[in-house]
């Protein structure tokens, strides 16, 4: 059967709680709600008032891990400031998974380029989760989407060093570019298992810029808001979203797609279904 992706056009708090409440779930609470706290200088991300009305739906608690590279989110105090700043701070709870150690060594027996994936140890309070991404373009992956946050974004700091890596955190910028695709795949697909499916994902369309939500000196947007959407399945919706950067005729269109093309982004999603976390054959059932 092909995967569910729920679809609109309309970009508002209201619309991410409809297209959630469409996928007929219930999540188990705790419930870690994983979004992107966003680089200080930033001016793409998702604003924390945006998610306010589905987070407090599901009764979850913000969750992030610290960054592997110099910034405003590299350590626990850093971050935790980052967030105040950014409005997350006193609306929502907000924990940072691996603001204690060690770190949870999840095994990814499948894995085509790592077999073991390092993650914030705080994680274990939490029986499911919510993924809310900001689809956009991303320097090194390509684009950004569910994918990238179950993987890179549950990955403690040495987790995301040794991802990028590909099993060797001394080598964090130089490796294979296509095993560090694929090395992101093979860190969902543990997240996956470890939550044993327990997982909603929402992507918003909005802001495309060919940067990532990490970078305090990104690009403007370079195309139109194209909408939100929903699913069970973390392959299929970010397949849709490629789908429908792919079928706009917006004129920043190719700006976009030069970004993820250039960089083998769709490399991820098609590595992610081969190891049975998703399917790249779904369902755009437009509301």
């Amino acid at each position: 059967m092909k995967s569910k992706v729920y679809f609109t056009k309309k970009i508002t708090p209201e619309a991410v709680v409809e297209l959630y409440k469409l996928l007929g779930v219930e999540l188990e609470g705790p419930v870690a709600v994983k979004v992107h706290s966003g680089e200080v200088g930033n001016q793409n991300f998702i604003r924390p008032a945006f998610w306010r009305p589905v987070v407090e739906l599901v009764g979850g608690t913000v969750v992030e891990c610290n960054t592997a590279y110099e910034g405003s989110r590299d350590t626990t105090e850093r971050h935790r400031k980052t967030f105040t700043e950014h409005g997350w701070v006193p609306m929502y709870d907000v924990d940072l998974l691996d603001a204690e150690g060690p770190d949870l060594e999840l095994d990814v027996p499948e894995g085509r380029r790592i077999r073991k994936n390092y993650v914030g140890q705080g994680i274990t309070k939490y029986k499911s989760a919510l993924i809310l991404s900001h689809f956009k373009g991303h320097p090194m992956g390509g684009y950004g989407g569910a994918i990238k946050q179950l993987s890179i974004g549950f990955a403690s700091s040495f987790g995301k060093k040794y991802i990028h890596g590909v099993g060797d955190v001394t080598n964090f910028w130089e490796s294979d570019h296509d095993s560090f695709l694929m090395s992101m795949a093979d860190a969902a697909s543990s997240v996956v298992d470890f939550f044993e499916g327990r997982i909603v994902y929402i992507n918003v369309m909005a802001n495309l810029s060919v940067d990532c939500d990490c970078c305090s000196v990104a690009e403007d947007p370079c195309m139109s808001d194209i909408g939100i959407l929903a699913s069970l399945d973390p392959v299929a919706i970010d397949r849709a979203c490629l789908d429908l950067v792919y079928a706009s005729s917006d004129r920043g269109r190719d700006t976009l797609l030069e970004r993820i093309t250039g960089r083998n982004g769709e490399l991820t999603p098609r590595a992610a279904s081969e190891l049975g976390i998703g399917s790249l054959e779904y369902d755009l059932i437009t509301v």
